[in-house]
């Protein structure tokens, strides 16, 4: 069963990733789905999407092992359940932006 290191390490990648590639501000939202599901989400302010969470589901290729980034979204694929994307086009109360979101079990949160 895979609980708080597989979170934490799928929250880091996430806000790593926004932290990195957008200007804008940048939040965390962790919450329980059906029995024994995690969701870790990150909204930034950005609409692109990064490959690996685009609708090709395409990742660039692994970096060479002295390289030091580009295996974040890698990670995030390898060690989450499901990975998705919502684009937030309204600007307002969502502010626009996408939220990125993995899945990953988590035992039982009841």
């Amino acid at each position: 069963m895979l609980g708080t290191p597989t979170a934490a390490l799928l929250a880091a990648e996430l806000l790593a990733n926004a932290h990195r590639h957008t200007t804008g501000p940048y939040a965390l939202r962790v919450r329980p789905m059906e029995a024994g599901r995690l969701r870790v989400a990150v909204w930034d302010n950005d609409p692109r999407v990064p490959p690996g969470f685009a609708d090709d589901g395409g990742l660039p290729a692994v970096p060479p092992d002295d390289a030091e980034r580009g295996r974040g979204l890698h990670l995030v694929r390898a060690c989450a359940d499901s990975v998705g994307v919502s684009a937030l086009r309204e600007l307002g109360a969502s502010k626009g932006g996408k939220l990125l979101w993995a899945e990953c079990q988590w035992g039982d949160l009841t």
